[in-house]
């Protein structure tokens, strides 16, 4: 899942790491025309190679998204999980399903896409030999525990609820009911998989082969990627451009100042230091959208610092003790919305959405702020640093809330942020579990369901639980939702299960996530999807 934050958070999230894009090569930041122009992207190296089931951030599921297509594909406008690949999927009780793919598909290589391309890719993610991110998607089913056992070594190979019927034709079985797992099927980590994956890996992580709209044609880490448009591509979402060559910045300074100089064409993520002047800087040409995501601080329950009783006050506390209104204004010029749950409201209440759920937890309440970091017996180690990656536009915020905190508690250095180098460095220390503070964590949707803004990031030993939270009444409650077949229902369960998060405050919530853009003249078509990305194959050069 993306965390960050998320990854896809990444958080994915949205908020995972820099995620400049850009167009460029000539002037304008454009070259070719009538379809052929490329686009040059700005763009940060992803923590993990390139594998489906192994890239859990924004920046690496970007590019999986450009270069694989799934059963499912995410509406950009709706989020809505409609078929892609998937010519139907039936089920008569949610927990077994049929799953028949279309005819014609094939992968850039020319090998045919068939079911055995799904069970194949889905049986490699799922095995602990292979030690994938996102090994957890699939643990619904059935046999996960013999392929990635919680310890030991795996005592199967396959999954035993997968089995080809033809080539056109697969079976799931779960190992309970989960009425929405076809809704999932469109995430990253479910894409099919070629046999070069298999037959010469270390080949295939240099130049992906995928079933998309683009091909790579070069990757090289630390300096960038070049995608090409893929004519031989069956969906009927062709590129509309020749192609993307994404170029590694470290500075998002750095990739709006190439905008402004012609140098570039599409900026995501417009720094925090430029959205003062950005909407008189391009003339009209910026976009600020609300997308699925969601900013917050989380803590390593890892540490007994952080897990022992009354530590939720502590939490609680600081949380009382962020000004988010001001920070917003001050800091993002408006461009993010105060959180007041854990999920997003680009969801809404239908979808799982609960304004004011957090009560007032999330509001500015600085005398009971200080007032429960006192009962919870005061800051662990007498301050609390705010961890973050520095190469993205978060030194700003983290000090303010730091600033926020120090006012509220009477503390100047009650709170400091600690920045760490790059994203992948960031997240290296996230995942090896060698926080000892809070530190920022962006959600980005990875669909459009409650579930996915409570499971993979607080169920106990969920891919993206970086922090190790757990709660035994919240797993309950997440495995009886999954195994309701009334989507109103199963989102009311949902809620509660969202009720315990907030009681124990497992993660801070600080703001909802907007997608934000600036492009060059010779763009057109620009648009943000419901997970703030770019829809980069309608994106027209010239």
């Amino acid at each position: 899942m993306r965390g960050a934050t998320y990854a896809r958070w990444v958080v994915s999230a949205v908020a995972a790491a820099l995620t400049a894009t850009a167009c460029g090569g000539g002037s304008g930041g454009a070259s070719g025309s009538g379809g052929s122009g490329i686009l040059s992207a700005s763009w940060g190296d992803p923590q993990n190679p390139l594998e489906p089931a192994n890239t859990g951030e924004t920046l690496g599921t970007t590019v999986l998204d450009m270069i694989f297509r799934n059963l499912k594909r995410y509406d950009a406008k709706t989020g809505k999980a409609e078929n892609m690949l998937a010519e139907k999927i039936e089920t008569s009780d949610s927990q077994n399903f049929k799953i028949t793919i279309k005819n014609g598909w094939t992968f850039s290589n020319g090998e045919k896409v068939t079911a055995k391309s799904f069970v194949d890719a889905w049986n490699y993610g799922a095995s602990l030999k292979n030690n994938q991110r996102n090994a957890y998607f699939f643990g619904y089913i059935d046999g996960y525990d013999k392929v990635h056992p919680a310890s030991g070594s795996q005592t199967a190979d396959t999954l035993s609820g997968l089995m080809v019927v033809d080539d056109h034709t697969f079976t799931v079985r779960l190992n309970q009911k989960f009425s929405t797992f076809p809704e999932t099927l469109g995430y990253a980590t479910f894409a099919p998989l070629p046999r070069a994956f298999f037959d010469d890996h270390d080949a295939w992580l240099k130049k992906p082969i995928g079933n998309g709209p683009y091909t790579v044609e070069s990757y090289t880490r630390a300096s960038g990627m070049s995608l090409r448009r893929w004519d031989g591509y069956s969906g009927d979402d062709k590129a509309q451009n020749g192609g993307v060559d994404l170029k590694v910045y470290t500075d998002s300074n750095a990739a709006y100042i190439d905008l402004l100089a012609g140098n570039l064409g599409l900026v995501t993520g417009v720094p925090l230091s430029q959205l003062r002047n950005v909407q008189a800087d391009l003339d009209g040409r910026y976009i600020n959208t609300p997308a699925g995501g969601i900013e917050t601080l989380a803590f390593p329950f890892y540490d007994k610092a952080w897990s022992k009783p009354g530590t939720e006050k502590v939490r609680k506390g600081l949380s009382m003790a962020i000004d988010r209104n001001q920070i917003i204004d001050t800091i993002f010029q408006k461009n993010r919305t105060p959180a007041s749950d854990w999920t997003s409201p680009v969801l809404g209440e239908g979808g799982g959405f609960k304004a004011g759920l957090c009560g007032e937890a999330c509001e500015y309440h600085p005398d009971e702020a200080k007032k429960l970091v006192q009962e919870g017996g005061g800051l662990p180690g007498g301050q609390v640093e705010i961890s973050y990656n520095a190469d993205a536009s978060i030194k700003e915020w983290v000090d303010a809330a730091c600033n926020s905190i120090n006012n509220a508690l009477g503390n100047d250095r009650a709170c400091v942020g600690n920045p760490i180098g790059t994203f992948a460095d960031f997240r290296n220390q996230v995942t090896q579990y060698k926080m000892t503070g809070p530190f920022r964590a962006g959600w980005q949707m990875d669909y459009p369901l409650i579930q996915n803004f409570l499971q993979p990031l607080y169920y106990t030993g969920a891919s993206s639980n970086d922090g190790k939270w757990s709660d035994k009444e919240f797993d309950e409650l997440v495995d009886r939702a999954n195994a309701e077949t009334g989507r109103a229902k199963a989102v009311g369960i949902f809620q509660q299960a969202e009720e315990v998060v907030r009681d124990d405050m497992a993660g801070i919530p600080l703001w909802y996530v907007h997608g934000t853009a600036g492009y060059a003249e010779k763009l057109s078509n620009v648009a943000l999807n419901q997970f703030g990305v770019p829809v980069y194959e309608e994106i027209k050069v010239g």
